[in-house]
């Protein structure tokens, strides 16, 4: 490669989801920008469920949309079918959740990187940092010797760091499905004195449709929507139904029989796995009473007849994975085409990292996804959107960007990880964010939309577009106080009714679903966020309130048995440092500050 092809501002190792989103961003930016990846057909590739969004995970899609992240074009392009999730509960909840075609996601994200202005994508395996005499980071050295410039790196490198895959008492190294390990960069990253951890993750079988029998099941069936994850509204097609049936006493009996083959249950596998999203046998033997778990049964793609039975991933050995999928009601003829597998992958521990998502001790050097310890798409696109605009920015001398805990949940993942850390793979949930109530999914563009256009990620004609929709919202707003008594304009929000057209109604003006759920938040929850703020001013005054070394949080019946095993292991010195912790609430807090009154309060006789 001559001198003149290998200097770039930014160069991301990776092409995963935060991979995609970090090349998107820092080029979108100005920043000449080289993505590199080990196959370049793969990039965009969907190794476990293709599904993007849920509870939590949908609000994270929703920002990434907010600030002219790729994520949500590809979603609108590609799903097979669209469902809101809890909608028996308010709209801070619901979590927006697409079945996507695994194949034609990956072929629109490599189309829309290739049609990207100062991005190069490039095939190769990289095997070490490069940095100076400071440690700065000057560039990346490729397996073939030859060393690529940037004075941004970003690491998206998933499951492949040391990659060991397990299917019963047999493993080998590899990175995911069919791919190698990268077996050399723990060790350069180990030369720049971080600290690495391990984690595990897992993926089930996958079933040959036509095999399968879906009369017997249970079909999730279809929903009218008008929005999806994009700004723009959009009349919701779907085009394939997702199913569910359940294991039962036979498949667990059958699992509890071959648990000496299970690496994860024999203790050949000594890393941690998701704690929400376990393998079929920590299932049964963390909950022994429990006699059928739920298994969604969603489609891969429409161009193939691969079936992804969702919530059984396991590293049983195949004649043991045959034996408890044909236990399950409709797989009783299925044929596997895949077995699964439990994976085995270096990270480093996110502690090491600034809200920036660059490494302390490495300037220059960025990190994203899997190799933070986190888990799922949506999480690692969201790393991914904020490393590559900070290494962009890095690049061109320009300020850092970060968004705060208070004003998104990519705040709240970044915060939680990089100030507590992680001893499991980390999966984002709304009950993390202390401020959900206006952290929602409808009101991502309010939020987030101003900072994106300050960026220069999203154009002057989408700004103004947003810019009338919000226009739009407060007029109507203002219209329904006028024209409703308050009373009646709290039930309006609260009863079993079609509020789109009960507001349509009252207004006059024909809107869409995310809008029409934005003005029934802000109606609804506004007592709330008004108590909310005032509760958070009055922590403000209390924030270096110290805690006693000795408090024993265990069984103080004013915090949750999470929060209690959580401020026991962390032993937070202040009241500021207890705000930090994943799922912290104001009340909790009250609750200390009152708990150390008590304790500071003389002794009466």
């Amino acid at each position: 490669m001559s001198s003149s092809t290998n200097k770039f501002d930014v160069i991301i190792v990776g092409g995963g989801h935060a991979g995609i989103e970090a090349a998107y961003a820092a080029a979108r930016l100005g920043a000449k920008t080289a993505l590199i990846t080990l196959t370049e057909k793969k990039i965009g590739y969907m190794p476990c469920n293709p599904a993007i969004g849920g509870i939590g995970k949908g609000h994270i899609v929703f920002e990434i949309s907010a600030l002219g992240g790729l994520m949500p074009k590809l979603c609108t392009k590609t799903y097979l079918q669209a469902r809101m999730l809890n909608t028996k509960k308010g709209p801070a909840v619901h979590g927006l959740r697409l079945q996507i075609d695994k194949e034609a996601y990956a072929q629109e994200a490599q189309k829309a990187l290739k049609q990207t202005e100062n991005l190069t994508i490039l095939e190769a395996m990289v095997d070490d940092i490069v940095v100076d005499s400071t440690k700065a980071v000057t560039g990346v050295k490729l397996n073939d010797g030859s060393i690529l410039n940037a004075p941004s790196v970003v690491l998206t490198t998933g499951t492949f760091l040391n990659g060991l895959v397990h299917v019963g008492l047999e493993n080998y190294a590899s990175g995911r499905e069919d791919e190698p390990a990268v077996t050399t960069l723990t060790q350069a990253l180990i030369n720049l004195d971080l600290k690495i951890g391990r984690l595990k993750t897992g993926t089930p079988p996958r079933l040959l449709k036509s095999t399968i029998d879906f009369s017997v099941m249970e079909s999730q069936g279809l929903e009218d929507l008008d929005f999806l994850f994009e700004f723009e509204p959009h009349k919701v097609k779907n085009s394939h139904d997702c199913y569910i049936t359940h294991t039962n006493d036979a498949v667990h009996d059958i699992v509890r029989k071959h648990a000496n083959e299970s690496p994860i249950l024999n203790k050949d596998i000594d890393s941690t796995g998701p704690r929400y999203c376990p393998s079929i046998e920590d299932k049964i033997t963390r909950f022994p009473d429990k006699t059928a778990h739920q298994i969604f049964v969603e489609p891969e793609s429409a161009n193939t007849d691969w079936i992804y039975p969702n919530g059984i991933s396991t590293s049983l050995p195949e004649h043991a994975q045959e034996k408890y999928i044909r236990a399950i009601k409709g797989f009783e003829n299925a044929k596997i085409v895949r077995p699964g597998y439990a994976i085995e992958y270096d990270i480093v521990m996110p502690n090491q990292l600034k809200h920036t998502l660059e490494v302390k001790s490495v300037p220059g050097l960025f990190l994203a996804g899997q190799i933070n310890g986190t888990t799922g798409y949506e999480e690692a696109a969201g790393q991914g959107l904020m490393a590559g605009i900070n290494a962009a920015l890095v690049a061109q001398n320009k300020s850092e960007f970060i968004l705060s805990r208070s004003e998104s949940y990519i705040g709240v993942m970044i915060d939680d990880i990089t100030t507590l850390s992680i001893d499991e793979p980390y999966r984002m949930f709304t009950s993390r964010a202390e401020r959900r109530l206006s952290l929602r999914q409808d009101n991502s563009f309010s939020r987030l939309t101003p900072k994106s256009h300050a960026l220069g990620l999203v154009s002057d004609e989408f700004y103004a577009k947003f810019l009338e929709e919000e226009k739009l919202i407060a007029e109507t707003i203002k219209e329904l106080r006028a024209n409703t008594k308050n009373a009646e304009l709290l039930n309006l929000f609260t009863e079993n009714i079609d509020t789109q057209a009960k507001i349509e109604k009252i207004t006059g003006k024909k809107l869409h679903g995310r809008v029409c759920q934005t003005i029934q938040a802000h109606i609804k929850y506004e007592p709330y966020l008004k108590r909310e703020e005032q509760e958070i001013q009055k922590l403000a005054k209390h924030q270096e309130m110290k805690l006693p070394e000795a408090f024993k949080y265990l069984g103080m019946t004013g915090l949750s048995k999470e929060l209690q095993q959580k401020l026991t292991k962390v032993r937070p010195a202040t009241i500021a440092q207890a705000g930090l912790i994943a799922g912290m609430t104001p009340a909790a807090l009250s609750f200390l500050i009152l708990q150390v009154k008590l304790l500071e309060k003389p002794n009466r006789k």
